[in-house]
């Protein structure tokens, strides 16, 4: 009997012990503790504007003192819905989502919105529509970009574009902005457009091609970020064309403001990456906690050149 009863109660007190474990094993929390926790699923960390917007992300979750879960996407839109499944069985509070494609990216917002956890995409945006978006209008970035470029060959030379991840909202809305203000300067030919995939090797890979087949013809490069900017000027410094030919680019990341400081990137636009990513958490933590928070956040874009570089390095 005696042993019986010992049985009994040691059953009792695996069965509780179970229950307060499954309840503080919210999301990946530590022990039972009752902070918010947010997942975050990022394009790309090998891209250094994304890494700089999940720096931001990071800093701005310790000072609100959030549990902040970051993973990789690897540029897959299929790795990124999988990884918002998996943050959805976690149970998080609430979802950042720094999407890897318009479309293919779209049914994870529809997963989170089902499940009612709030999803917040950042930078770049989805055809499904999220609880709130934080970024900046792409858009514009060409058009400052473009118009740069107009006014420095006065409205008349051969261009050439390097489009970021194709079918990432970024790439579509620069591809728009620019054209629209090639539109507008029809003295302005675009000789040619190709993805250079957010990719600084890529980017120099191509202009490389570029070189060979159009060689002093080229006028300017619009790269549609710094990474392919940068590459793009450092194949045609090789080429010895680096003087005679314009490059802009868009994000303003340290290795572009340099650049910029000693003149051979000719402009960038500066993308506020530490905005955007506070902003982001700061709005989901308002969502999470059912409190009023903006449904679109929009952060300016500005031009960066030698003779502004200064207030922007750190």
């Amino acid at each position: 009997m005696k042993r019986n009863i010992i049985f009994t109660t040691l059953i009792a007190a695996a069965l509780l012990a179970g229950c307060n474990n499954q309840s503080s094993d919210k999301a990946s929390g530590e022990g039972g503790s009752d902070k918010l926790v947010i997942g975050a699923t990022m394009l790309s960390m090998q891209n250094e504007f994304i890494v700089n917007v999940s720096d931001a992300m990071e800093a701005k979750a310790r000072e609100m003192g959030v549990e902040l879960i970051t993973v990789d996407a690897e540029r897959s839109a299929l790795k990124q819905v999988e990884q918002v499944e998996s943050f959805i069985g976690q149970g998080v509070d609430a979802i950042i989502m720094n999407p890897c494609e318009v479309e293919a990216s779209s049914p994870a917002v529809k997963l989170a919105m089902d499940a009612k956890i709030p999803i917040i995409n950042v930078n770049s945006e989805t055809s499904a529509k999220p609880t709130a978006f934080v970024g900046s209008d792409d858009t514009e970035s060409a058009r400052i970009a473009m118009k740069y470029i107009a006014e420095k060959l006065g409205g008349k030379g051969n261009v050439l574009m390097m489009h970021g991840f194709m079918g990432q909202a970024a790439q579509i809305r620069r591809d728009n902005g620019a054209k629209e203000i090639l539109k507008a300067n029809p003295g302005l030919k675009l000789l040619a457009e190709q993805t250079g995939e957010w990719d600084r090797a890529k980017g120099m890979s191509l202009t490389e091609n570029w070189i060979q087949s159009y060689g002093d013809k080229i006028n300017a490069i619009f790269a549609q970020n710094d990474e392919m900017g940068m590459g793009a000027v450092k194949a045609l410094e090789a080429a010895g064309l680096k003087g005679k030919v314009l490059v802009v680019s868009v994000d303003a990341i340290p290795d572009a403001l340099q650049a910029v400081k000693k003149g051979t990137l000719d402009a960038t636009v500066f993308q506020n990456a530490r905005e955007q990513g506070g902003r982001a958490i700061e709005t989901a933590v308002k969502a999470a906690k059912k409190e009023a928070f903006e449904k679109e956040v929009l952060i300016p874009f500005q031009l960066v050149t030698k003779e502004n570089v200064g207030a922007f390095l750190k």
